[in-house]
């Protein structure tokens, strides 16, 4: 982003080359080939954009690159992280990196978080560990990533978790890696995938799923209090979705921890929903919970296939 001259507002304007040119002085002896993909808000990208990026990310590593970086904007950063994840099948890393502070801005950050993302991708240390997200001199794992302000220089963190690694003068420092086998998962079919995003909230009547059920969508997420409770008639509308065939999941609206199976059994908890037939998204936040629901129906998999996924994808 760089001011525009018509209304001093921030706007999309610099491709690849623009970005990587001064990387030389900080990085000499690294080669980076730049390619610009769009010049787009990030709260417009879709599927098919991260879909582009994938592709291209991945004819650049059969090509021999030893890692690939991702700029866009922070507002969907995580989102495409995480669905990139997904999909991701090589070990050298897939680094995604953008900036809270546009281009011709005093204190402009893009410049030091591309230089730590490009070190991070091409460092044997965080090989394996999928893809990635550098922002403000930290590493976090993309099924953990979320922007937790809305202007803040420190607006990425993991909240769960933490970051898995730093850059400090130059050097990486990893705390821990991402455990266990990474599966990818098909690539989703091209095309459109409605799956309406809830919030549980206050008193909710549950009509508005009702009205979506009218629509029939291909899956619902519900962001639900605490570690996955919703008011009870909004849970009789939810489960009125799964017997019309409608995968419904749902997330924790807290921005941190997991949803459980069988803490509290009380109408609308989450015992309650997983016997009405939900499906619990454990530590997945709700929009990481819709990304995987996204790639599974659109894939073709079925209600027991998506319940397993989430189980192993989520936990």
């Amino acid at each position: 982003m760089t001011l525009s001259d018509d209304d001093g507002t921030a706007r999309p304007t610099l491709g690849a080359d623009d970005l990587v040119r001064q990387l030389g002085h900080y990085l000499p002896e690294v080669r980076v080939r730049a390619t610009t993909l769009a010049k787009v808000g990030s709260p417009q990208l879709r599927v098919q954009d991260a879909m582009l990026a994938l592709t291209t990310a991945r004819a650049a590593v059969t090509d021999g690159a030893d890692g690939v970086v991702v700029i866009q904007g922070t507002d969907t950063l995580e989102e495409t992280a995480f669905l990139l994840d997904l999909l991701w099948e090589h070990p050298e890393p897939l680094i995604l990196t953008g900036a809270m502070r546009y281009a011709d801005d005093a204190g402009a950050e893009g410049l030091g978080n591309l230089v730590a993302s490009v070190r991070v991708a091409f460092d044997p240390e965080l090989r394996g560990n999928g893809v990635l997200a550098v922002m403000n001199d930290e590493v976090h794992l993309a099924q953990q990533v979320v922007k937790r302000d809305s202007t803040a220089l420190q607006a990425f963190t993991s909240a769960s978790w933490g970051p898995i690694a730093r850059v400090v003068e130059g050097r990486l420092h990893v705390a821990y890696r991402r455990s266990g086998p990474r599966v990818p998962l098909p690539d989703p079919t091209p095309g459109p995938v409605a799956i309406p995003l809830l919030i549980a909230a206050y008193d909710d009547d549950g009509a508005a799923i009702d009205a979506i059920i009218a629509l029939r969508p291909r899956g619902i997420v519900i962001a639900g209090m605490g570690s996955g409770h919703v008011p009870v008639p909004m849970a009789d509308a939810a489960e009125r979705a799964v017997q019309a065939g409608i995968p419904v999941v749902f997330a924790t609206r807290t921005g941190a921890g997991t949803t459980t199976t069988a803490t509290y059994g009380y109408p609308g908890s989450e015992a309650d929903l997983l016997r009405r037939g939900l499906i619990g998204a454990g530590w997945l936040d709700p929009l990481k919970a819709r990304l995987l629901l996204h790639v599974l129906v659109s894939t073709g998999l079925g209600p027991d296939q998506i319940r397993a996924e989430f189980a192993s994808r989520g936990y």
